[in-house]
């Protein structure tokens, strides 16, 4: 029996193409949700873009009919706009919350039974992204659901450190096996390559077996895109900028490889915003970065094991420096879209609060020569309408996961500090 789906308008900001991903069922869309997109899309940013295109899809379905009727799409689907009357307000719903008015719709869709003959008595099912909305449908008997499409749970199976027994896991990506007192990395369907533990890079030593893996991947330069995934004080984003500094920065200009460090992160508060900052961009982003800074500080003033090494072309005197000098960028993510970057070692910091289109743009992003990596931590996510897996980051595991030119770890060991691990662990 086929199904009538009713989108939320998270839904469609999450991913404006999900008007095509609900197969020949019938796709309505609450009035409420256009009114929601147009004040959505003025301004700048993700949010606002997604909105606009949500409705130029719209905008062009009315070419192959009356949207108010039903529109037929290509994949057998019917996509119609229902707007509730004044007569089905219910007096249990407060009508001035715009959550309500989609309910509403949902009800006026099953008790009313007011679609077209061949769709009367089909399942009527709420999909939203938000929780309470969900939980207030379910309240008054209405199917609820979230947005399915780009849900995975494939991260849990792979991201570790292999033993014999796992012999290559079955994916193509590159990962790292130990066996008889030797670690090897794993490329393509079957080809090892022994891997000596590595030495420093910016004076970052490895913790764990698992940080040798990282070094590896990070510093490999055939390696063009690394996600690291972790608990808090597992070293993801210190081991990221390590490496790229030590690239960027720290070898001679012949050997070289990236022409900048370009390191960023979405800017989502913890808990309740502070509301706006004073002073100019960079003044305002200071907050949101910090944790980049304080992981930079641990670089600069971690003393080397070898202080007559020559090959550090490039005094560490302080990070300020190689920002002065153009060899570290720190920015946000708001202004990525429609740049071009060949040649850059690119760190997404907190990349579980990006959604999965969002991802695809920030990988578009790359230029020739450009290795990006993916740092995160999958049980921390802030985004209101993001979960574990609906997250960009996991979705991005996912899809490359057969992509001989990634490499996925999931660090498990914490080396903060004993204090951080047992926070890690017990709370």
């Amino acid at each position: 029996m086929k199904k009538t789906f009713i989108l939320d308008t998270n839904v469609l900001i999450h991913d404006p193409l999900s008007l095509f991903k609900f197969d020949n069922n019938h796709i309505v869309i609450p009035f409420v949700v256009i009114e929601e997109l147009d004040r959505l899309k003025k301004g700048h940013g993700e949010i606002a873009i997604s909105a606009r295109h949500a409705l130029r899809i719209l905008d062009s379905l009315r070419e192959g009919g009356s949207l108010s009727k039903g529109v037929m799409l290509e994949n057998g689907g019917i996509i119609s706009i229902y707007n509730i009357s004044s007569d089905e307000v219910s007096c249990s719903l407060d009508i001035g919350i715009d959550d309500n008015k989609i309910i509403l719709t949902a009800l006026s869709l099953k008790n009313r039974q007011l679609l077209q003959d061949n769709y009367n008595h089909s399942p009527v099912i709420i999909v939203s992204k938000d929780t309470a909305v969900r939980i207030k449908a379910e309240s008054l008997n209405i199917q609820a659901e979230d947005y399915k499409h780009d849900k995975t749970s494939l991260f849990q199976q792979y991201g570790r450190v292999l033993t014999s027994e796992d012999n290559t896991n079955g994916v193509y990506s590159v990962r790292y096996l130990q066996a008889d007192n030797n670690l090897y990395k794993i490329s393509g369907l079957n080809e090892y390559r022994i891997i000596r533990k590595p030495k420093e890079v910016s004076g970052i030593e490895p913790k764990n077996i698992e940080q040798v893996c990282a070094i590896d991947a990070l510093t490999d330069p055939e390696i063009e895109i690394v996600a690291l995934i972790g608990a808090a004080g597992t070293g993801k984003t210190l081991l990221a900028l390590a490496a790229g500094i030590y690239q960027t920065a720290q070898l001679s200009k012949k050997t070289s490889i990236y022409e900048q460090v370009i390191v960023s992160r979405p800017v989502i508060p913890m808990g309740y915003d502070i509301g706006y900052l004073p002073g100019d961009v960079e003044e305002k982003l200071r907050p949101w970065m910090q944790p980049i800074f304080d992981n930079l500080e641990v670089i600069i003033n971690t003393p080397r094991t070898n202080p007559k090494d020559k090959t550090s072309h490039v005094p560490m005197k302080s990070y300020q420096y190689l920002i002065d000098a153009g060899l570290l960028q720190i920015e946000p993510l708001t202004y990525i879209r429609g740049r071009s970057l060949p040649k850059r070692y690119f760190i997404i910091d907190e990349a579980q609060n990006l959604r999965p289109i969002d991802i695809k743009t920030i990988v578009t992003r790359c230029g020739e020569g450009t290795k990006i990596v993916f740092t995160g931590d999958l049980d921390q996510i802030d985004t209101p309408y993001l979960d574990k897996m609906s997250n960009g980051l996991a979705y991005l595991i996912s899809r490359f996961i057969n992509e001989e030119n990634f490499c996925f770890l999931n660090l498990k060991q914490s080396v903060r500090s004993k204090l951080s691990e047992q926070g890690a662990r017990l709370l």
